[in-house]
């Protein structure tokens, strides 16, 4: 296994530790760029879903991941972005790239007002609440027909750069590439600024985050302002490329999705999030799709999809809790130290309850 002397805090802040990560990231840029050009219509659009929950779930990692305060409510969030869009773009007739940022920067603010009362809420309570907040959302998304169609939902069509129309799903999957680039870049650099690492300090102990003098209100706060940002701008970005938008797409089963993306991913972890997204949206299709070949009384069954998800929960986080970024970590750690690889390198330590410590 490889490590590398490092000799001035500079090299600390490199964006890349080694020049090979450099020639392989280019190298599956490379494939991004070109994968419209031989794949067709069906896999450029699912991959362009994918990213645009990239983003999502690198904002819900943000929050859970990195600051260890738990969601169920982002599809809330990812809702106010999209008809966000849908209403500057289709009712009062703005342009999209005005819409585009102003979506991320009014979830921000709903986030942070969400983000203040959630202060003295942690673990299973937090999760209520956020899940509150989603309800009431999907209420209002309805309710509010002269903004958000009501029922009937908004028609949104995709936006054009000066004489270059976005309509097809190939120049679209460019703009969501770049967002996700962009997005990515700015997840690496936050989470190694101090307040990113103050974020990380309060998930794993907030007496000593605090002893330290880390303000756990502002930092908690900043937290969900700062996941509902990605995740209003996911929702801005996903809102034109499947041209419809209506309270369906923005249940409590939305909010499960991103939450699964993580946990199947690796919490935490940028990779993580890109793994957990691509993961999810194939997953989803593959579910879509094999569920035509089960007998008749398996496809009428309601939450077929969510008895999946809970499954595959239960599978990581029994068997690969650090998701599918782990499981690439140990891979990669057994083909440098091989044929020395121990059996037991990744073994959990077992962990005993405190009366259990103490005899």
């Amino acid at each position: 296994m490889k490590f590398k002397l490092k000799k001035s805090y500079m090299e600390d802040l490199e964006l890349f530790e080694y020049k090979s990560d450099m020639v392989w990231y280019g190298a599956i840029l490379l494939f991004l760029v070109l994968f419209p050009v031989w794949a067709g219509n069906y896999w450029t659009y699912n991959l362009t879903l994918a990213g645009v929950y990239c983003i999502a779930a690198l904002g819900l990692n943000i929050l859970t991941g990195y600051t260890g305060q738990i969601s169920l409510g982002h599809a809330a969030f990812f809702a106010i972005g999209a008809y966000t869009v849908g209403y500057m773009t289709s009712i009062l007739g703005l342009s999209y790239w005005l819409a585009l940022p102003l979506a991320g920067v009014n979830s921000a603010l709903i986030g942070l007002i969400v983000g203040l009362p959630a202060l003295r809420l942690t673990g299973i309570y937090l999760a209520i609440a956020t899940m509150s907040f989603a309800f009431i959302i999907e209420h209002v998304i309805i309710e509010w027909p002269s903004v958000t169609g009501g029922a009937n939902g908004l028609i949104i069509n995709r936006p054009s750069i000066g004489g270059w129309s976005l309509n097809t799903d190939a120049s679209y999957y460019y703009l969501v590439l770049i967002m996700v680039v962009l997005f990515v870049l700015l997840t690496k650099n936050i989470i190694r600024t101090p307040p990113g690492r103050a974020l990380v300090a309060v998930r794993d102990s907030e007496v000593a985050a605090q002893t330290m003098g880390i303000p756990l209100a502002k930092v908690k706060t900043q937290a969900f302002a700062l996941s509902a940002f990605y995740t209003g701008i996911a929702g801005a970005l996903f809102a034109p490329l499947i041209n419809f938008i209506g309270p369906d797409n923005f249940t409590i089963m939305e909010s499960i999705n991103f939450i699964v993306m993580i946990i199947v991913g690796g919490a935490a972890s940028i990779h993580g999030s890109i793994f957990g997204a691509i993961f999810i949206t194939l997953l989803s299709e593959f579910i879509r799709v094999g569920k035509d070949a089960l007998p008749t009384f398996m496809q009428q069954q309601v939450g077929f999809q969510g008895a999946v998800y809970g499954l595959i929960i239960m599978v990581f986080i029994l068997f690969e809790p650090m998701g599918l970024y782990g499981r690439y970590l140990k891979l990669k750690y057994l083909f440098e130290v091989f044929p020395l690889y121990r059996k037991d390198t990744f073994r959990r330590e077992k962990k005993f309850q405190k009366t259990e410590r103490t005899r």
